[in-house]
């Protein structure tokens, strides 16, 4: 009894029950980002309460659309990427949109192949959570491509084609972690920066640079190491600074990994965290809070940055242009025990 109710409930019994008309229902069921939340809810709360089932194969075959983002991440592995797929996912289940993942490791073929799929109708657009632009384009452009599909990035693009992105301020945000660790007395900064390919990298290149200029402090080249945002990396690097002559009394690092590896290097040395070294790292992962000592860091809205990259590829695939094509959401500097006054 209970399968043949579920089969013979229709669109018109789901309306009643949410006290909506049924072109409403409709509207709901297709293109969900175009009504208000409160109704959304009443509708989607009717079609599970009534067993109603949609052929949604068919009617996503006939509207041309498949209801998926491909979502491109970089290094999946790589904890910091967790909340903002959270935060999409939040975003696009709502609406629902599934979400397609491709782990590309930064390599452009796979992010070219994984972009095909809209143009193979088997998903509606893409959000790049990486540096790179996952379609062909010419050189020099500096407009967005009109055969480009629905397309968005988060984090660390800002090349000359005006994409949707979301980020924060990085040469800011960079600039503060210096700053507290010239108000704590440290003139002897070193810096474990990230892939000198990376534009996220260049602009708290330039934050640290121009927050020591300020403080009319030296930039030592023997104190600048470069990583790849892994625990590794920032080990092997602090263990480069440790063997130089004279050492930094204060480390910042391009991203929370490498501020955790080059903390155990400091430890395997014996040397005390953070009388001896005082380190800041970058983007308050949740290990971050748990290291020891906690990590002073700078916390970048992963959450909302995951969340307004799906608003903004939502508001793409209803028509709409981005009121704005870059997004900067504000950061934090979160002070805890890895750093002290010299």
């Amino acid at each position: 009894a209970l399968v043949t109710r579920i089969f013979m409930v229709t669109i018109k019994d789901v309306a009643k029950l949410a006290g909506v008309s049924i072109a409403t229902v409709s509207r709901t069921l297709a293109e969900p980002h175009k009504v208000s939340e409160k109704t959304r809810d009443k509708v989607m709360e009717a079609v599970a309460s009534s067993g109603y089932v949609t052929n949604t194969l068919a009617r996503n075959f006939r509207r041309r659309r498949s209801n998926t983002v491909v979502v491109l991440v970089p290094d999946i592995a790589n904890p910091f990427f967790a909340n903002i797929i959270q935060g999409i996912e939040r975003v696009a289940s709502r609406s629902q949109y599934r979400i397609l993942l491709g782990d590309t490791q930064g390599n452009e073929s796979s992010e070219h192949a994984y972009a095909e799929l809209v143009s193979q109708r088997q998903a509606d657009g893409v959000i790049c959570l990486g540096r790179n632009i996952p379609f062909p384009y010419r050189k020099g452009r500096k407009t967005l491509d009109p055969d480009w599909p629905p397309f968005a990035m988060a984090c660390e693009y800002h090349g000359e084609i005006p994409v949707p992105t979301v980020c924060i301020d990085n040469v800011a945000a960079a600039a503060e972690a210096i700053n507290h660790l010239i108000e704590l007395g440290h003139r002897d900064i070193a810096f474990i920066n990230g892939p000198a390919d990376s534009p996220l990298c260049d602009d708290r290149m330039l934050g640290f640079r121009q927050a020591m200029q300020a403080a009319q402090l030296p930039v030592n080249s023997r104190w600048l190491k470069s990583g790849d945002f892994t625990l590794a990396s920032g080990y092997r690097c602090m263990e480069e600074l440790l063997t130089l002559s004279r050492r930094p009394t204060a480390l910042f690092c391009a991203n929370d990994e490498m501020a955790i590896g080059a903390m155990q290097a400091c430890r395997d040395a014996e040397l005390s965290l953070p009388e001896d070294m005082s380190v800041v790292g970058f983007d308050d992962i949740a290990f971050a809070a748990y290291s020891h000592p906690r990590l002073t860091t700078v916390n970048q809205p992963r959450n909302r940055i995951g969340e307004q990259v799906m608003k903004m590829m939502l508001a793409m695939l209803a028509g709409e242009n981005p009121t704005e094509s870059r997004l900067v959401l504000p950061h934090e500097l979160v002070v805890r025990e890895s750093t002290c006054a010299v």
